[in-house]
This record gives structure tokens, C-alpha cells and sequence, in this order.
């Protein structure tokens, strides 16, 4: 089984993906982990989408994951091998201070430029990485896609996609 937990920056998909693994016994795989290239400064330089896409595809050989992350772009041979899609929506305030509070544990500041690009999701272009983006991305989609709001308890989360898979 492969789920995917998408949504925007600071929406929880990380957080509910590890709780989600853990509760199927399975994987849990971060799409940034694959994106980004490990470099002394983190998530500046991107990996050529061969390189990402064959990675990634090793690490689903497993029985079952949970990625957490968003992989739109990355081709439709592994946009539509999911069995289900998760989507979190949480509103813009809360995504900005979770992403301040991450960012500063991370990394002993938040980079403005970041925090700017994120708060921008639920009115930015549909072109980058938006909420209208993303609505496209999972109108396409061949898998069920289960919409939730990222912040109700993380354990009622679980338990509606366990309802939802059962």
C-alpha cells in the first residue's frame, strides 16, 4: 500500500505521515529527502528528477510508505501509483508560525524569503506551488483523495484515513 500526504509547507504532512506509518507498520518516506540534494546549506540545491525519481522508486519497493511531501511534477509513473492521497489544509496563519517555530529549531532563525514564499499558498499563482495547484494536481489524480484539516488532533487524522482505507 502507498499513501501520500501532501499539502502545503507547515500544513503537517511530515508529522501525520510518521503517526500514519506507524500505525500501519509500514514506511514512512519524506519527498524532500529526495528532492533537495544533501548540501552543507539544506534544501538549496534540487537533484535532477531522474536521479529523484529513481531514487524514490527504490524506496517504495518496499511492501508499504507513506511519503510525506509534495511530489507534483515529478511524472505521472509515480504522481499515479498511490492507492490514496491525503491532502491537510491549515490555514495560513497556523502554517506560518508551525514553519517559524520548525525553522527555528532547525536552523536557529526562519528564513523571511521562505516564510514569504509559504504564506503565500492559499492566494498565490497556480503556476508554483499553490492550493490552486495543487486542487488542479489532485483533480487528475487516479486514487481516492481524502481532504483534511491539519489541525485537528493528529490521532483523529489516522483514525479517519484507517476508516477511509478500510
Amino acid at each position: 500500500m502507498r499513501i501520500l500526504i501532501t499539502g502545503a509547507a507547515g500544513s503537517g504532512t511530515t508529522t501525520l505521515a510518521r503517526s500514519l506509518a506507524s500505525a500501519l507498520n509500514v514506511r514512512s518516506v519524506e519527498a524532500d529527502d529526495f528532492f533537495w540534494l544533501p548540501t552543507e546549506v539544506p534544501y538549496t540545491v534540487r537533484r535532477p528528477i531522474e536521479e529523484r525519481l529513481r531514487l524514490m522508486e527504490e524506496a517504495l519497493r518496499a511492501p508499504g510508505a507513506v511519503v510525506a511531501g509534495s511530489i507534483m511534477g515529478w511524472g505521472q509513473s509515480l504522481e499515479d501509483t498511490f492507492d490514496l492521497i491525503v491532502f491537510l489544509h491549515v490555514d495560513t496563519a497556523t502554517r506560518v508560525q508551525r514553519l517559524i517555530d520548525r525553522e527555528t529549531a532547525r536552523f536557529g532563525r526562519a528564513d523571511p524569503a521562505f516564510i514569504e514564499w509559504a504564506a503565500q499558498y492559499d492566494d498565490g499563482p497556480p503556476e508554483g506551488r499553490s492550493l490552486a495547484r495543487h486542487n488542479a494536481w489532485l483533480s487528475e489524480r487516479t486514487c481516492p483523495v481524502l481532504r483534511l484539516t491539519g489541525t485537528i488532533p493528529i490521532e483523529t487524522q489516522v483514525r479517519q484515513i484507517l476508516q477511509c482505507l478500510s
